[in-house]
């Protein structure tokens, strides 16, 4: 099922893994398990954000450097799930991610390798891919870039203020979903959407209170901050409404794999906004709705058909910040 009349998403990855799934009915400390054959596929955030776009049948691009065996495994495993990719080779090896899900306790363990550092010519090479894909494919255009996920360790700087500002000079919005000093990088430089959870907002900004926090980022320089609030569902700040914020949950929390929840909401950003709609209510409705839909799957990187039925499910309320 392809989308007509939308241009191309692109997602970029700085730190893809190999993501690992393992099932468990119950977790014993200090204990032997045996266990199913994990679900093996192709992870790090914004190849999730690239694999639920495309199960949706919109047109999308995910930019990652792979590196040695598991870098080759990733790769194959794209190629064959027929998400449309560049992937830059570098001599590092990629990392792997492990999560397990234990079936009893209904909780989610993830254990993420830091990955290895990039050579400064992976991160030109990198840096080239992103600008032909968002500029130089007149065939193809882009309509959003994506950028998501950790960083290897000494990953520049500026690297997500980069991807903004390339973006912007292609007269398309930036979405970055990541933790740590880069969101607040990416808010200065002027992101149309940063996509936190609570716990990521909290540490970056310093601030105890999710209002302030959030009013924070927006006060640098971010258009919208969206803020996955667990439970409590996602809300929606924007700098056009500062006295308040749009708040969307379902009536009842859904029990399952939160892995790759906040990267299912990302992708229902970039599609809104590759349609065009830009107003926070609704890209709050569509992204809350994706990420509950990802839980009931058994792994990140796919949401439930039950998308729309969740959607029309939510409980949507504006709120005055005090």
């Amino acid at each position: 099922m392809k989308r007509a009349n939308v241009n191309r998403i692109i997602t970029v990855t700085a730190n893809p893994a190999i993501d690992m799934t393992y099932t468990v009915q119950g977790i014993t400390e200090g204990a032997s398990h045996r266990v199913p054959t994990p679900l093996s596929r192709a992870g790090g955030k914004g190849i999730n954000v690239a694999r639920v776009t495309h199960q949706l049948g919109y047109p999308v691009l995910a930019i990652a450097p792979t590196g040695g065996a598991a870098g080759q495994t990733l790769a194959a495993e794209l190629w064959t799930s027929g998400v449309p990719h560049t992937l830059v080779g570098v001599a590092a090896e990629t990392r792997r991610s492990i999560a397990l899900v234990d079936t009893v306790a209904g909780e989610t363990s993830i254990f993420n390798e830091e990955g290895q550092a990039l050579l400064p010519d992976d991160w030109r090479s990198l840096r080239i891919a992103v600008v032909e894909a968002v500029s130089g494919n007149r065939n193809l255009p882009a309509s959003v870039l994506v950028g998501s996920g950790s960083l290897p360790p000494g990953a520049p700087a500026d690297f997500y203020p980069e991807l903004v500002r390339l973006a912007h000079d292609a007269g398309i919005p930036c979405i970055i979903d990541t933790s740590g000093p880069g969101i607040i990088a990416a808010a200065k430089a002027g992101a149309e959407i940063l996509k936190p959870n609570h716990h990521e907002l909290a540490e970056a900004t310093g601030e105890s209170s999710l209002e302030a926090a959030a009013l924070s980022l927006i006060g640098m320089g971010a258009r919208t901050v969206l803020v996955s609030a667990g439970a409590d569902g996602m809300l929606a700040f924007d700098h056009a409404a500062p006295g308040g914020y749009w708040s969307a949950r379902l009536p009842e929390s859904l029990s399952g794999n939160p892995t790759g929840a906040g990267d299912a909401g990302v992708a229902a950003a970039a599609v809104a906004l590759a349609e065009g709609i830009t107003e926070p209510r609704d890209i709050l409705r569509r992204a809350t709705a994706w990420s509950a839909a990802a839980v009931l799957m058994p792994a990140a990187g796919e949401i439930s058909p039950r998308y729309q039925e969740l959607q029309d499910q939510l409980i949507v309320t504006w709120k005055e910040t005090r």
